[in-house]
């Protein structure tokens, strides 16, 4: 079962990212732009009076907001569908009666959560001219820490649930659940430094514009992916014959 599930998961994870690539090129790109704008402006106000020699680009604009998007978000979405559809086969028939459209949401909904939502809330995206070139390693780790405790914290939370259903009942079990893992993102948030290497007279509508575009980027894929592959699941668990059998949590 779960080699079908894999293939529908890439498959899904494909067509999400061409509707993922679509949205970034209307309303990431425009952000990105205009960051690029204020970099060479800020870049020209310091430039000698003489004039700088501009160095060549390694690879070109239209290249990056073209060929080069598409390609890392076909990518990407391949990649999370593939695991998405794993986690899927590992958790079907083992928490409650979902259908696989359901849990397809509700796997895809808390994968947006601990992959997105909550990395950056603490160390939110930035676009270009944000950010100081020799603290992008510190920062890059200091992400993936955050990341890494969501999903540990995340997983915490899934079988903390699952033991409190028992004696506090679904529902009161995944409240509990949740308030558990949002005090320890609290606190992980607590210990790790704030980073702020925003310009002064970077336009805050910019950043904003942006950083709302990267999230709905995400957004997008995973809903998309979330609904393509509960629909491909579905029809692949109901010819396999195994719908019932899961959902009667054999």
């Amino acid at each position: 079962m779960s080699g079908h599930l894999l293939l529908r998961g890439m498959l899904a994870g494909l067509i999400a990212g061409l509707v993922a690539f679509g949205f970034a090129r209307v309303y990431g790109e425009p952000q990105v732009e205009r960051a690029i704008a204020f970099e060479e402006l800020m870049a020209a106000a310091e430039a000698p009076a003489a004039g700088a020699i501009e160095e060549p680009e390694a690879v070109s604009r239209e290249t990056q907001a073209g060929i080069g998007l598409l390609t890392g978000v076909l990518a990407y979405g391949v990649a999370m569908g593939g695991i998405f559809s794993l986690v899927f086969a590992g958790l079907y028939g083992r928490v409650g009666s979902l259908s696989p459209r359901a849990l397809a949401l509700v796997l895809g909904a808390a994968a947006f959560v601990a992959l997105v939502a909550v990395p950056d809330l603490k160390y939110p995206p930035n676009p270009p001219a944000v950010g100081d070139p020799e603290t992008i390693g510190a920062r890059t780790g200091l992400f993936f820490v955050v990341l890494a405790a969501s999903i540990f914290a995340l997983a915490l939370a899934v079988a903390f649930a699952r033991r409190l259903a028992e004696q506090l009942g679904r529902w009161n079990g995944a409240i509990v659940a949740g308030l558990a893992y949002v005090v320890f993102l609290a606190i992980v948030f607590r210990l790790l430094p704030a980073i702020n290497e925003v310009p002064e007279n970077f336009p805050a509508t910019a950043l904003y514009d942006f950083r709302l575009a990267t999230v709905g980027l995400q957004l997008t894929l995973w809903t998309v992916l979330s609904l393509v592959f509960g629909y491909l699941a579905e029809k692949s668990l109901v010819r396999s014959g195994n719908y019932r059998t899961a959902r009667a949590g054999v």
